[in-house]
């Protein structure tokens, strides 16, 4: 029966009926080459550049182009790859985009702990480059006696295969870095009960797979791989030198082959042994420099990091403030480093939000930013002792009263710059109509109830209002009249409704 090109999640098939159609058999690095370059063509196709291709292929992490470009051409190449940065810049999200770009669909030894690849049971080729495990060696083997297998010699239809989504603990591991991560946890354990069945501790029957063998035939992300002892690197190193896995208690190897990404602080790369990183591809993962793409970075995590509303120019003047701190404090001083991190750029608006709901407020002010700022950013902080932290904590605030109100106009300038331009047109008679309906209507509930019924009255306020609601959709907690009167008391705060050539997105403060 031949083996349909597009196969479903656990189709069960024999060695035999799969060699008859050709199915190929590829390395973990090769079957993410080929699944890399499958998409970049399927986005070209749909009329995406190449930019806008490469891009594409990390839904959800926001970083330079240029890193991307790294990546991309690292993983085509074959490489295992470390991204090293700051801390919170977003190597591990890139990291988990990777694994979510990884083929998942794979054919199977059914049975096999360590998922085998049939051909590699029958076929002297396949299993010459591939070796199947120990334990598929006996099970396949003449009266179960290992020395006498010989894949040429084994009954392909008798071989059991099954197509597997591959998923954590088979065909994807991850691993966090510590200094109690032994390399037992990446070989693996005895299993009691099967060497209570078995009694020979030093069998691989009895094995229980560690982490390496878990990402067989897939992916392994080692988070902080340089807290890891050298010991425990060292049985990597081995695994990405041999694509074998020796377990301390077995006479056998096992197949470790994957594709391996490692993630590391600046602080930690001086310990990473020099064998294993020569089997890594180092890119930096650093903070983004252009302000629109911080942007972005919070507005994926809106709906999942905060669920009220919070004014874009409070959102995008929170950002400015820890861009700022980026461009003026050190990252390597442990104490601040995470600061100006990316979790920080997320923390802010979800305290500001928080802040104001607790305080009763519908819409966050101000006065929410700033203390949603001093709040995320100390949270933040080191505490090596409480004097530091009182330091720490004290260069924060001042921080944030010297750059907020910097941020905050840049922030309304641009907000008010792209209304008075793309939607009136730089007309200043339309935009001093505008200030005048607002004036009187901002402190005014008569005259806002009646521009809710009646939708004849201030015409100007009310296509203010329509911009409003469209660009930053508030949602059911905040009426769109409202939304509008909280923005346009910003920028009457803040802008003074001028428009200059200082109000770029991108410029630093």
């Amino acid at each position: 029966m031949p083996i349909a090109k597009e196969v479903v999640t656990g189709t069960r098939s024999t060695a035999a009926e799969l060699r008859a159609s050709n199915v190929s058999v590829e390395a973990p690095g090769e079957a993410f080459r080929s699944e890399i370059l499958r998409r970049l063509g399927a986005f070209r196709a749909q009329g995406m550049d190449r930019p806008a291709s490469v891009r594409a292929l990390f839904p959800h992490t926001v970083l330079p182009e240029s890193t991307y470009e790294d990546v991309v051409a690292a993983l085509v190449s074959g490489a295992h790859v470390l991204f090293f940065g700051p801390s919170g810049a977003g190597k591990t999200s890139l990291a988990k985009d990777l694994w979510d770009l990884y083929p998942k669909g794979a054919w199977v030894v059914e049975g096999c702990p360590v998922l085998d690849h049939p051909l590699s049971i029958v076929d002297p080729a396949v299993a010459d480059r591939f070796p199947p495990c120990p334990i598929c060696t006996r099970r396949f083997a003449p009266g179960g006696d290992a020395s006498l297998f010989d894949p040429a010699r084994v009954d392909a239809a008798k071989v059991p295969a099954q197509f597997v989504h591959l998923r954590e603990g088979f065909g994807f591991a991850r691993l966090q870095g510590s200094s109690e991560v032994f390399p037992d946890h990446l070989t693996g354990n005895i299993n009691l009960r099967k060497l209570e069945e078995i009694g020979d501790p030093m069998s691989p029957l009895v094995l229980e797979p560690g982490k390496l063998l878990q990402a067989n035939r897939g992916f392994l992300l080692v988070d902080e791989i340089g807290k890891l002892p050298l010991g425990t690197q060292n049985v990597l190193l081995q695994a990405l030198q041999e694509g074998t896995v020796t377990p301390a208690k077995s006479r056998e190897s096992f197949p470790g082959s994957f594709v391996a990404v490692g993630t590391s602080n600046l602080s930690d790369l001086d310990n990473i042994n020099d064998p294993l990183s020569d089997r890594l591809t180092s890119l930096h993962v650093g903070y983004n420099e252009r302000h629109a793409d911080n942007r972005k970075i919070v507005a994926l995590a809106r709906g999942t990091e905060f669920r009220g509303w919070v004014p874009e120019i409070l959102v995008d003047a929170g950002v400015r403030v820890i861009e700022a701190w980026r461009l003026r404090m050190s990252d390597d001083n442990p104490d601040i480093g995470e600061v100006g991190s990316n979790r920080t750029l997320l923390d802010v608006a979800a305290r500001t939000d928080a802040i104001a709901l607790l305080a009763g407020r519908a819409v966050p002010s101000t006065t929410d930013l700033r203390s949603g700022l001093v709040h995320a950013m100390r949270g933040r902080l080191r505490a090596r002792s409480g004097e530091s932290f009182r330091q720490n904590e004290k260069r924060v605030g001042e921080f944030v009263d010297q750059y907020l109100p910097p941020s905050l106009k840049r922030s309304a300038g641009v907000y008010w710059c792209r209304y008075f331009r793309d939607i009136l047109h730089e007309s200043t008679a339309e935009s001093e109509a505008l200030v005048g309906e607002g004036r009187r209507l901002k402190d005014d509930a008569a005259l806002l109830a009646q521009l809710t019924s009646d939708p004849n009255l201030f015409p100007r306020f009310r296509s203010f209002a329509r911009y409003v609601t469209d660009r930053e959709k508030p949602g059911d907690t905040v009426a769109p009249n409202d939304a509008a009167i909280s923005v346009y008391r910003l920028l009457e705060e803040h802008s003074l409704f001028s428009c200059t050539d200082e109000d770029d997105d991108d410029a630093p403060l």
